[in-house]
């Protein structure tokens, strides 16, 4: 991996990378398949349509949304939505510029590892795809169109409907995504061929100056969340969105781009930065939340929150956008590896426990681009224990990529069951994971220990499981910005106590009270355990709704005591008022995930506790110590630092 470093007034060194594989990691035999991403790929000729026009000839590429398997074994290519057979239509459309923009990310990250001829031909025919579905006329202009029927019509309103409808009608993840595949395309393509270069700039500043007039006329203009400040210049509210765009941005303004560009890079990375959130013992924990709108949302797919704030502190020389990427790689990523894994909603409990490549990716990409950014080591161990997940370390316990395919399994749930689809997602985010492991092979050969051997994490108790209360059952447990865990809560009323029998831990552990805040109410729960008293959760602290969208917020508060070891009891009485819980988690001083596989084990222990914690380790294992900035400590012994975490490899 050859990296351009710069080291700032801060002492922080920022690097730039260039995606090569060195001789020292050469792969004798590389992860990454094109096979079934080239199976989605076709080419259409679409009919004249008013505002969309591309380079070059009339046929462009695309890219197929869904792969079902048949009988056998073999893949067919379908559209999303409902088909009609006699017009051969989908309710939406067979091809999407989200699926065609990553998917040309891929093959652009492919041909500039490999110097493939095939990948840069791929990579040319998709970016001429993704710029038909832009509109470059009228007051819609550098918005993008999501879908496209087989015959190459443009479907601006689809069933169901997308937000914005017509989905050109604003800023959008689409909008976002064809300004990363934009960037990546105009910093590979410029010395390559400069006029293809000069026409993918042309569509990227008509997209950077569609989200100029869109959502960066709000910059440096804030929104109340809950009685958080929340930016109000994120794209759809989203740092998720908004990260996928600086990822195009950080490639564009690092190949030349002018000061628009490099301007909307820093402006955007601000409002994902501010974002940040939590600390090592309060929810959520060091991460960069996805939604500005939400306090309580979390979501591994799209998180490349760090990933893109890595990238632009390198562009942009800034080690302040980089230091809310570290807490999230350093301090969050070991919470959420010991805590279950990269799911697809913390609600904030664990209720959407699918798991998907496009949110192991992101998190992938993410813990890379920050040991890029910072040098350190550490965060390359996270890496290739999280990219596990590809090889058997999952649910499941069975591989989700098959290099010999190509093909990347569209999801795992929570209780092992496999979605044997194929679609356009996985495909790219599988293939976007192996190819950063074919160009870090340390990390690679860590991923290939492929089974969860152990785990001791945050573990999450229903509120409803105690004695004592009213389980209320609303009509969705969704309220706008968080969901009820079970789809159902307790209600305590005044004077009440509640009383649950918990397993028995062998260490002490965080109690995180899931409870509906709001404003105005009068509610106070006291808790404890074994008759010690734990702490209170005050039901009203809660700032004013705003832009929320619902008043008050289902929150974890963490208690100021903990559950003694060996106490199975625990008690919540309320004073005041009513008060609403949802659910309980419970969270161990020190945690532990470990992986095993080609003879070997890591674990991976984390830290909440306030002092250096000592564990067990094997004689002969090779151990490494980080705080919570990811920095390398040397302890002499194993050893878990407050906030930080410890690699244990034997």
């Amino acid at each position: 991996m050859k990296r351009r470093s710069v080291l700032l007034s801060s002492g922080l060194a920022l690097t730039a990378p260039i995606l090569t594989a060195t001789p020292s990691e050469a792969a004798p035999a590389p992860l990454t398949n094109l096979a079934h991403l080239n199976f989605l790929r076709d080419s259409v000729s679409p009919p004249a349509q008013a505002g969309h026009t591309t380079y070059g000839p009339a046929s462009i590429g695309v890219l197929w949304t869904y792969a079902e398997p048949n009988p056998d074994g073999t893949f067919r290519r379908i559209g999303g939505g409902a088909y009609d057979p006699a017009s051969n239509t989908y309710g939406q459309g067979a091809f999407n510029a989200d699926d065609i923009a990553r998917a040309a990310v891929v093959y652009l990250r492919h041909w500039r590892l490999t110097g493939s001829p095939s990948s840069r031909a791929a990579s040319y025919e998709l970016l001429r795809g993704l710029a038909y579905f832009q509109t470059v006329t009228g007051p819609r202009s550098g918005n993008v169109v999501l879908w496209m029927q087989p015959d190459g019509a443009l479907r601006p309103s689809a069933e169901p409907l997308d937000s914005p409808d017509p989905s050109d009608s604003g800023p959008s993840y689409w909008l976002a995504r064809a300004v990363w595949a934009l960037g990546e395309g105009y910093a590979a393509w410029r010395t390559a061929d400069p006029v293809f270069a000069a026409f993918l700039k042309q569509r990227l500043d008509l997209a950077i100056g569609a989200l100029d007039r869109q959502v960066l006329n709000r910059y440096g203009t804030w929104q109340v969340v809950d009685g958080d400040r929340a930016p109000a210049w994120l794209i759809v509210d989203g740092a998720d969105a908004t990260a996928e765009a600086v990822l195009g941005l950080a490639a564009y303004v690092s190949s030349g781009a002018g000061e628009v560009a490099r301007r909307a890079l820093r402006q955007f990375a601000e409002g994902i930065a501010a974002l940040s959130d939590g600390s090592v013992r309060e929810w959520p924990f060091g991460a960069v939340r996805p939604w500005a709108l939400s306090l309580s949302d979390w979501h591994a797919w799209a998180s490349q929150m760090p990933a893109a704030l890595a990238r632009a502190g390198q562009v942009l020389g800034d080690a302040d956008l980089v230091r809310p990427a570290v807490t999230d790689a350093a301090v969050f990523t070991p919470w959420l590896l010991t805590s279950g894994g990269p799911d697809n909603g913390r609600l904030p409990a664990r209720i959407d426990r699918n798991q998907i490549a496009y949110g192991v990716d992101s998190r992938l990409q993410s813990l890379l681009a920050v040991a890029d950014a910072t040098g350190r080591a550490g965060f390359r161990r996270l890496a290739g224990i999280l990219a596990a997940w590809y090889f058997g370390a999952n649910a499941a316990g069975v591989a989700a990529y098959d290099p010999a395919t190509g093909r990347t399994v569209d999801g795992i749930a929570g209780d092992g069951a496999v979605n044997r689809n194929a679609g356009a997602e996985s495909t790219i985010h599988g293939l976007l994971s192996m190819l950063v492991l074919d160009a870090h092979q340390d990390v690679a050969e860590l991923a290939r220990q492929g089974h969860i051997a152990d785990r001791i994490g945050s573990t999450t108790v229903e509120a409803e499981a105690g004695s004592g209360g009213t389980v209320v059952t609303p009509p969705s447990p969704w309220t706008g910005e968080s969901q009820f865990s079970s789809g159902s809560y307790l209600r305590m009323a005044a004077g009440a106590t509640v009383r649950w029998q918990l397993p028995a831990s062998a260490q002490p552990q965080l109690v995180l009270p899931i409870a509906d805040l709001r404003p105005g109410s009068a509610a106070v729960t006291r808790w404890s355990s074994g008759g010690r008293g734990l702490g209170a959760v005050r039901h009203w602290r809660i700032g004013a709704q705003g832009a929320s969208l619902a008043p008050g917020a289902l929150l974890p508060v963490t208690l100021a005591g903990e559950i003694p070891p060996g106490s199975t009891e625990l008690v919540a009485a309320t004073t005041g008022g009513e008060a609403v819980l949802d659910a309980i988690m419970l969270e161990p001083l020190v945690s532990r995930y470990a992986i095993e596989g080609n003879g070997h084990t890591t674990t991976l222990l984390r830290s909440a506790a306030r002092s250096p914690q000592t564990v067990a380790a094997p004689g002969r294992a090779v151990i490494e110590t980080y705080d919570a900035q990811g920095v390398r400590r040397a302890t002499g012994r194993a050893v878990v630092l407050p906030g930080g975490f410890t690699v244990i490899r034997t």
